[in-house]
């Protein structure tokens, strides 16, 4: 059994969640490690970060406001791989901790992530109306996975619209 790959603590401005680590992520204990995510290259291009951080140093993030979760903590090849039951179970687990962490943005990283922890059938980029957890907004942004096949200008200007949402 892989280790947690959270970084959490409290009042976080963004919480980045994925659907699980992958099986790269799973064995060296670091967010979004394998080589094809394009996660710490869009966080850069969208200005979230100031340079092109490394898996390795998704710990540091936490002094900036950012921390990492997943709805499922188990390493697979594909999100495909994860069960009902495991959503099930994921989606109550994930309510808690935003719910005692409380960042100021629930950061969806894929929209079925976030489909499947809202129970919802459909939703747009960005802010969401309503929110899951009282006072977290919820935002909803396309997977950084190389699998996805959206240019990566256009993911980067939704990762932008959670800037705004933070001077608040």
């Amino acid at each position: 059994m892989s280790k947690s790959l959270d970084k959490l603590q409290k009042d976080l401005d963004i919480l980045f969640i994925g659907f699980n680590p992958s099986l790269v992520s799973g064995e060296v204990g670091h967010n979004y490690a394998n080589k094809n995510n394009r996660f710490w290259k869009i966080l850069f291009e969208a200005g979230l970060t100031e340079r092109i951080y490394r898996p390795e140093e998704d710990g540091d993030l936490l002094q900036k406001g950012y921390g990492f979760t997943n709805i499922v903590s188990r390493p697979t090849r594909a999100a495909d791989e994860i069960t009902q039951e495991e959503y099930r179970e994921g989606r109550e687990i994930l309510k808690q901790k935003i719910a005692f962490y409380k960042p100021r943005v629930a950061f969806f990283v894929g929209k079925g992530v976030y489909l499947q922890y809202s129970k919802c059938k459909k939703a747009d980029w960005g802010k969401q109306q309503k929110s899951m957890v009282k006072d977290v907004i919820d935002f909803v942004a396309p997977s950084s996975s190389g699998l996805v096949r959206m240019k990566i200008d256009d993911i980067v200007a939704i990762y932008k619209d959670v800037k705004p949402l933070l001077k608040k």
